[in-house]
């Protein structure tokens, strides 16, 4: 299972940009999927998630803020991002839960990140 992520990006405080993952590859199931970001000097903290049944779970820095979607048919995730602050500024990193082809159990995944940075 591979993820890519794409969209991040250089934007000032107040504005939003749009985090899309795409999954791919043997897919039997994906169990959930969701974004994760980090700063520098700090740990990776979770963002948002979603599960199949469309359940959603925020962070409470970014809630009220963000919003994360899904659109099953095409595997992705997508995180839309509005009212950003600088201290937003992290590499955000997509990760699924995912059961592959063939084996009876499912994994945790994660993308490469994609950088972005909000300034003030």
């Amino acid at each position: 299972v591979r993820l890519v992520e794409s969209g991040g990006d250089l934007v000032q405080a107040g504005g939003s940009l749009r985090l899309s993952c795409a999954a791919s590859g043997n897919i039997f199931r994906i169990n959930s999927m969701a974004w994760y970001r980090q700063a520098p000097g700090k740990q990776r903290e979770l963002v948002a998630s979603i599960i199949s049944d469309g359940s959603t779970n925020y962070a409470d820095s970014v809630r009220g803020r963000f919003i994360i979607s899904r659109d099953n048919d095409k595997n992705t995730v997508y995180l839309q991002m509005n009212s950003l602050k600088p201290e937003d500024t992290a590499v955000y990193y997509c990760n699924c839960n995912a059961r592959p082809d063939y084996v009876p159990e499912a994994f945790s995944y994660w993308g490469q990140g994609t950088q972005v940075t909000v300034s003030s």
